[in-house]
């Protein structure tokens, strides 16, 4: 598995509603595919009505309309919604402030990051900001004093919009990033979170959230939060548990438990986003990882089943289609819809949908646990030397000196990683085993990434349209939380594979149990992602990215068992066959690298000398390949790298295909200047560029005396 393979669980843009990515793009479809298309244009012409109660309808109804319905909203957005809801902000009428910034939050979170990005390029953030003092004010007197529910509800509303939009608006771009930082919203958020007793739970999981997003990799929130011992010891104890939510008479009651559990795993997550902690905080002792995050996140991740909820979700479903149907009537303008008209079965849908996004939740924070490898790091200009290095360079091989100096960048990269002081020594100077808690944690993450019924779309059956699940919120959870189990994985194999290694020289891991005393561990581990990739199927066009995307990361798990369990595990006809294909099927570089890995330690199994011979002969071809738009010097590199490792013990029984097929005439014959010529064409300005070239140089010279070790055999 690669170095840089630390996975930072992505998060879902939308956090509610089933992406439409793969939906036919362009106004005349949308304009064809919508229901409601005679209604856009009246809603359009009332957000400019002098009559407030039509504008606040308006607004309202723009809500109503792109919910679910992604044709609709892609017509409003031709009408120019954003720009027309942006205005509305700064309406006279508090009601329509609301429900403008109501239905822009609807817009990101249904729409993603191309409406968000249009939003900041139209400015939103200078109306935004205004609201920030206005909110911290209005929300000090409520909790300070008694108020009307209607003006309370006002300020949530209002507050819970802008919080979310600001969310959304954060993850668009590094440059809308760097303006919110510049609004210095950490106080502003933390205020809610110091006051959650006496706030709706609903507002306060917004501001958590929008604090967990801010704190991710962003080193200004995460300073100005850290820096303030109160901010930390309140997360601390939210974590811990010490929340329970303030009943309101509008809030859906049954939701309320659910979100103070998101709350509570929220900050825990910005408690280890904000890492490490330093006194005098009271959170500067504690091990939040063993003490605070894991029994929060076991507790989730082992309260449901996926295959339960699916059945459940079906059956609502069927139970709402066999109702008469109302005719929907268009609000009306004396009147904006504020009560919950949802029927039994909608809530109860919610509430699932609820649930299912905690246990996602869960294992976004589970996944940074489990990461033990640094994200790379930002290159450096190579310069003109560079330029004069590459030009000089005709046989691809850099001056003893430089070549001494790579050799020693990539011995300090393995053995002294600058991520040991982040993640496995604590804040007051403890330590413990890496990963020492994987044998807890796995169970429930194999349960976790099995699919279900519902986890994906159907496959295509030909039609221009593709067909929809019967529930796209639940589809959209189960299929991020199967991916996010993988990822979660991804990262405990790479922990695992460095406290093996750890292990066998004596370093800090060696306490750790050897993995090779678990074979069969291994072997089920390996059993269980191929079980889950059967059901997800191979059928991965457009309408199912997320099948794909389960394959891609899968296949770098199968890498990382490998290359723990190597040698121990059987290589099978048929996945085999599957690797190659997805392999030779991928586009992306490091999909197919990934691959290259698995069909590797598959290779590796003493006994099975015609799987050996079938990758082999795969590898060899990859290998002497020119590089080219289909097949890059990465891949070239690996495969090359691969074919070492598997034939570096002459003694193993498949060692006959080695020297019964010619393999070390076509290594010197062939691989070795197809890979010469492989890493000269690797371009070290791009970004990992000069980490490739420096281990297509390593993966060379080991290559050059191999060949010259197998000649020396003689066999």
């Amino acid at each position: 598995m690669g170095k840089s393979q630390k996975k930072r669980a992505a998060r879902r843009h939308n956090p509610v509603r089933v992406p439409d990515s793969h939906l036919p793009k362009g106004l005349e479809v949308a304009s064809a595919t919508s229901s409601r298309k005679d209604e856009v244009l009246p809603i359009i012409r009332k957000l400019e009505s002098v009559d407030a109660q039509e504008r606040t309808w308006a607004c309202s109804a723009v809500s109503n309309l792109i919910q679910n319905d992604p044709s609709t909203r892609r017509l409003l957005q031709g009408k120019n919604i954003v720009g027309a809801l942006i205005t509305r902000l700064t309406d006279s009428i508090e009601e329509v402030v609301v429900e403008a910034s109501g239905a822009l939050r609807n817009l990101c979170i249904d729409a993603g990051y191309d409406i968000c990005a249009e939003m900041y390029n139209k400015n939103i953030l200078a109306p935004l900001q205004t609201f920030i003092p206005k909110i911290s004010n209005a929300l000090h007197h409520l909790v300070t004093s008694q108020k009307s529910e209607n003006s309370s509800e006002l300020v949530y509303g209002l507050a819970e919009n802008i919080i979310t939009i600001l969310w959304c608006l954060s993850e668009t771009s590094n440059k809308a990033l760097k303006a919110i930082n510049g609004i210095h919203l950490i106080p502003f958020l933390m205020a809610f979170l110091e006051t959650r007793e006496k706030l709706p739970s609903r507002t306060v999981a917004a501001a958590a959230q929008c604090l967990y997003v801010l704190t991710d990799d962003n080193p200004p929130a995460i300073d100005e939060l850290r820096s303030n011992s109160s901010y930390t010891a309140c997360l601390l104890s939210i974590a811990r548990g010490d929340y329970a939510p303030v009943p309101t008479s509008t809030e859906a009651k049954e939701l309320a438990e659910d979100r103070v559990l998101s709350v509570k795993l929220l900050a825990a997550g910005i408690l280890r986003n904000i890492q490490p902690i330093v006194a005098p905080s009271a959170a500067s002792a504690v091990d939040v990882d063993r003490t605070v995050i894991l029994p929060l996140v076991l507790l989730v991740l082992t309260s449901i089943s996926l295959a339960d909820a699916s059945e459940r979700v079906i059956e609502l479903v069927k139970k709402q289609e066999e109702e008469p149907k109302i005719v929907d009537q268009k609000p009306s303008l004396k009147k904006t819809p504020k009560l919950d008209h949802r029927t039994p079965e909608e809530r109860e849908l919610e509430r699932i949908e609820a649930r299912l996004r905690n246990v996602l939740l869960s294992l976004e924070v589970l996944t940074g646990v489990c990461a033990t490898l640094p994200d790379p790091e930002p290159e450096l200009d190579s310069g003109e030397g560079g330029e004069e290095l590459d030009a000089d360079d005709n046989d691809a091989d850099i001056v003893e000196d430089e070549n001494d100096k790579i050799e020693d960048d990539v011995e300090m990269d393995i053995t002294e990683p600058e991520y040991e002081s982040e993640l496995e020594v604590k804040a007051n100077g403890t330590a413990h085993p890496p990963l020492s808690f994987l044998p807890n944690i796995l169970p429930p993450l194999l349960t976790l990434l099995q699919p279900t019924p519902l986890s994906f779309p159907p496959a295509d059956t030909g039609s221009a349209v593709p067909l929809l699940p019967v529930h796209p919120p639940t589809t959209s959870a189960l299929s991020a939380i199967h991916i996010s189990a993988l990822e979660c994985l991804n990262n405990a194999c790479l922990a695992l594979s460095i406290a093996q290694a750890d292990s066998g020289s004596g370093g800090s891991g060696s306490s750790v149990r050897a993995p090779q005393a678990d074979v069969e561990d291994g072997r089920r581990l390996w059993s269980a992602i191929w079980s889950a990739l059967g059901s997800v199927g191979l059928q991965v066009g457009r309408g199912q990215e997320r099948r794909r995307e389960m394959w891609e990361i899968a296949v770098g798990v199968l890498w990382g068992i490998g290359g723990i369990w190597k040698g121990s595990i059987v290589p099978d006809e048929e996945q085999v066959k599957l690797l190659i294909q997805l392999c030779d099927a991928s586009s992306d570089s490091k999909v197919k690298v990934k691959c290259i890995g698995a069909l590797e330690s598959l290779a590796q199994y003493p006994d099975s000398i015609e799987a050996n011979r079938v990758i082999a002969e795969y590898l060899l071809k990859l290998s002497t390949n020119p590089p080219s738009q289909t097949l890059s010097p990465e891949v070239i590199i690996q495969s090359a790298s691969s074919l070492i490792d598997i034939y570096s013990d002459e003694t193993l029984p498949y060692d006959i295909n080695f020297r019964q097929h010619a393999y070390l005439e076509k290594l010197s014959s062939r691989v070795v200047e197809n890979l010469r010529r492989a890493v000269r064409a690797v371009d070290r300005k791009k970004e990992g560029g000069r980490m490739l070239r420096a281990r297509g140089e390593e993966t060379l010279e080991n290559l050059r005396a191999f060949v010259k070790y197998r000649r020396e055999l003689k066999l």
